[in-house]
């Protein structure tokens, strides 16, 4: 193992014990339900802005969206992450404001809770499709975060995946179960800052090694379709490709997903002051804007390293690992050049941590409070329920652990949870807000049909190909909105009570 491999060994775990550090210093103040998955609803608008875009870029925008760019070119990467930039700024201005103050009125503290009060569902269903429908798709969720920390341990240290994997897992386990959401909502903070230094410096030191701007800009105009939005480049051909307007409409979809997103919605419903929430606004969305930018000029600049001879070329399987090639390349040039190498990883790692933290808290919080407290009718003292709080935070994250015990690919698990989100809770959280007339039944059927579909697209109609070769997310999401308002108009209205509950919380929020 060579030195600068050693320093940046060094610099990680001195991250990753801060982060544990940040758990232990947050238990003492975790002494109720409310404080675990809310933190007291006591978010400033910084903190509240910084967790929520850290817990959903994920190693996705280090990783995923350079690998992207590096291959193909502009088009894919920046339709999807417009859509992603302009879904972050909606949900932010349309359905913040409004779920804080709904959630706060109904003293719900997780999504299932408050579609289960939104209605008074007697019954709990809500609460128990709800709840289903988070660990169905936040097991894999997670499990690819882990799957993400063993293979970046792996290939940097050339030692064995699963150790690896298991270790990143533990410490994500111990300051998530310890501190709860304010350990988690805090890191993510810590967490975005390091991703956000980590951009900068990949990008500045990648075209220095490039050569300069100008031998990346030639570099991209010498690839047919590199640098057009409506073509692309196809790298097994050495020709341009065709990126249609249905192909645009199918990535641009990915932004529908933020409406349905559990562990983004918490943060809505945490932050202490709700008009401080366009302060939030406008934080999240130049950062996530920004950091996207960043990240997909890592791919065009990656490119240009590799044709410079700085770095080996790599192929569709490993082109998400250009940061950590960059990184590397780094870390050859002096101790502080490695400690920097170090830091940029902790980066990787911190993308990846801040999602999974976030995922962890999710469906922690629906076992408790939705499930056992909720369907079941278990009345709990506030000890047992951090208890059990905490050992489902254990539990879950170790059948993700087994779920993640052998490495593989991320990106299609992560797209297939993101699609189930989106297509299940998100037309009913925008109706629960938006529309007085929906009722139980139609949030009860359209949650359901929004999950199916999504499987049933999936696996059964984009197979077929052609115009049925789409995005999941976008088919399954109208379909889901559908549902809610044909079935919502086809029972009886919602009763008087929910109607003045209503009407007194769109009053509050004018």
């Amino acid at each position: 193992m060579s030195s600068a491999t050693v320093i940046i060994m060094i610099v990680m775990f001195v991250y990753l014990a801060g982060m544990v550090a940040i758990g232990i210093i947050f238990s003492k103040s975790s002494n109720t339900t409310a404080d675990f998955y809310l933190g007291g609803r006591k978010l400033g608008p910084l903190v509240t802005a910084m967790s929520a875009e850290a817990s959903d870029m994920s190693s996705w925008l280090l990783m995923g969206l350079p690998g992207v760019a590096l291959l193909a070119g502009m088009p894919e990467a920046t339709w999807t992450a417009l859509g992603l930039g302009v879904g972050t700024y909606i949900n932010w201005l349309i359905v913040a404001r409004r779920i804080r103050r709904y959630s706060q009125k109904l003293g719900a503290v997780t999504v299932p809770d408050y579609f289960s009060r939104r209605y008074h569902d007697e019954k709990h269903l809500l609460s128990l499709v709800s709840a289903l429908v988070i660990i169905v798709f936040f097991i894999p969720y997670v499990a690819s975060g882990f799957n993400a920390c063993g293979t970046l341990f792996a290939s940097l240290f050339d030692v064995d995946y699963f150790p690896s994997m298991l270790v990143a897992a533990i410490v994500i386990m111990a300051y998530t179960s310890l501190g709860g959401f304010m350990a988690a909502s805090t890191s993510d903070l810590v967490q975005s800052v390091v991703m956000t230094i980590a951009l900068a410096i990949v990008v500045i030191f990648g075209i220095s090694s490039a050569g300069g701007w100008g031998a990346v800009a030639a570099n991209a105009s010498s690839m047919p379709g590199y640098l057009n939005l409506f073509q692309g480049y196809d790298a097994a051909a050495g020709t341009a490709a065709v990126y249609g307007p249905l192909t645009i409409a199918s990535t641009l979809a990915w932004g529908l997903g933020y409406f349905g997103m559990p562990h983004i919605l918490l943060r809505f419903m945490a932050i202490e002051d709700p008009g401080k929430l366009k302060t939030s606004r406008r934080i999240a969305t130049v950062w996530v804007f920004l950091s996207m930018g960043v990240a997909i000029l890592i791919g065009i600049v990656g490119s240009a390293v590799i044709s410079a001879g700085r770095i080996d070329a790599l192929d569709s399987g490993n082109s998400q690992r250009i940061i950590i090639r960059l990184a590397q390349l780094l870390s050859t040039h002096g101790t502080l050049a490695a400690i920097v190498a170090g830091l940029i990883l902790s980066g990787i790692l911190a993308a990846t941590m801040s999602t999974a933290d976030s995922q962890l808290l999710a469906a922690a919080s629906s076992v408790t409070e939705d499930l056992v407290a909720g369907f079941f009718g278990r009345k709990l003292s506030k000890e047992t329920s951090m208890k059990i709080a905490r050992l489902t935070v254990l539990v879950i994250a170790l059948v993700a652990v087994i779920w993640a015990r052998k490495e593989g690919s991320v990106f299609s698990i992560v797209s297939f949870a993101w699609a189930g989100f989106g297509a299940a809770f998100g037309p009913t959280v925008l109706l629960s807000l938006f529309w007085k007339r929906s009722n139980r039944q139609g949030a009860l059927c359209g949650m359901i049909a929004g999950g199916a579909m999504v499987f049933i697209w999936e696996y059964l109609i984009s197979p077929l190909g052609g115009i049925w070769g789409i995005y999941e997310l976008l088919p399954a999401f109208c379909f889901g909105l559908i549902v809610n308002v044909v079935v919502s108009l086809a029972t009886g209205e919602p009763e008087a009570a929910i109607t003045a509950e209503y009407e007194e919380v769109m009053k509050e929020q004018a």
